[in-house]
């Protein structure tokens, strides 16, 4: 039975690439002190690099891009070994990557305790990525491999599409990751809507990790707001309101709980509906 850390994480003005690394290790010490084998933070938060380099690169939208770049071979090595040093897996947020073709897409890479890594790209982009940031859209679904079964990724705007959930469920996900980043109460409540029907729908745990607080000097993520939480079926053997656990909104901290996977196979099997099993059953109407 894992134990799942989704984190309500801060963007802090970082200044030098040590004072990101001493943060990502106190966040990944702090999870895995707790027992926690399974580290979920928001999209966006590597964000807080942009930092690192002058305030005419932070300021722009797209030239904080391309920085970021010379930084992701460092960025992949340090959660590859924070992954092996703890013995866990981390999904680390994402981190906006630029392909041979010069488009940039939101990776959300997936790090193992074996030192392994591979990336869900996000597959359907909101306004501000499409109009503003001009980030491009995956089309690959992927699955991890763990320990404790397949685990998947869903970034943020991609809960709130059932399809793409759906047929991580159907390949054999249980547990369902959901990155996230928003800057209303509103967007938030979008998303956390959304983690919550997929994990109705496809009787699996859904689990939210957001960023929060406020970071002026961002171009692109200056306000945050939002809340982790871990999610379940709502149905026997689960909370009655299928919140197994929730932070405090807009606060920084860890969000811990442990999930029983086997219990997925169990309510599908004998829960008191049936989602998962009657999914196809609305495409008979006409």
């Amino acid at each position: 039975m894992p134990k799942i850390a989704s984190a309500q994480y801060d963007i802090s003005f970082l200044e030098t690439w040590e004072n990101f690394e001493a943060k990502a290790r106190r966040w990944v010490k702090e999870a895995a002190d707790n027992k926690a084998d399974i580290l979920l933070f928001p999209e966006y938060a590597c964000m807080e690099l942009a930092s690192l380099f002058p305030k005419e690169v932070y300021s722009s939208l797209n030239g904080q891009l391309d920085a970021l770049q010379t930084l992701l071979p460092d960025y992949l090595n340090l959660f590859e070994t924070l992954a092996a040093e703890h013995r866990v897996y981390i999904q680390a947020g994402t981190f906006p990557v630029k392909h041979d073709n010069g488009e940039f897409r939101n990776h959300a890479y997936f790090f193992t305790p074996q030192g392994d890594a591979d990336y869900q790209a996000k597959l359907t982009m909101t306004r501000f990525e499409n109009e503003q940031w001009h980030i491009a859209r995956g089309l690959e679904i992927k699955l991890f491999d763990t320990a404790f079964g397949k685990v998947a990724v869903n970034i943020c705007y991609d809960s709130e599409f059932p399809h793409y959930a759906r047929m991580q469920a159907e390949r054999g996900a249980t547990l369902i990751l959901v990155p996230s980043c928003t800057d209303t109460e509103a967007g938030y409540y979008r998303v956390r809507i959304g983690c919550q029907a997929r994990a109705l729908e496809n009787q699996c745990y859904v689990v939210q990790a957001s960023l929060v607080g406020d970071a002026d000097w961002s171009e692109a993520v200056d306000v945050n707001r939002g809340a982790a939480a871990i999610y379940t079926p709502v149905d026997r053997g689960f909370p009655n309101n299928g919140i197994l656990a929730i932070g405090e909104y807009n606060k920084v901290q860890w969000v811990y709980a442990d999930v029983d996977l086997a219990a997925v196979d169990t309510v599908r099997r004998e829960g008191q509906v049936f989602n998962y099993r009657d999914w196809p059953k609305q495409f008979d109407c006409r």
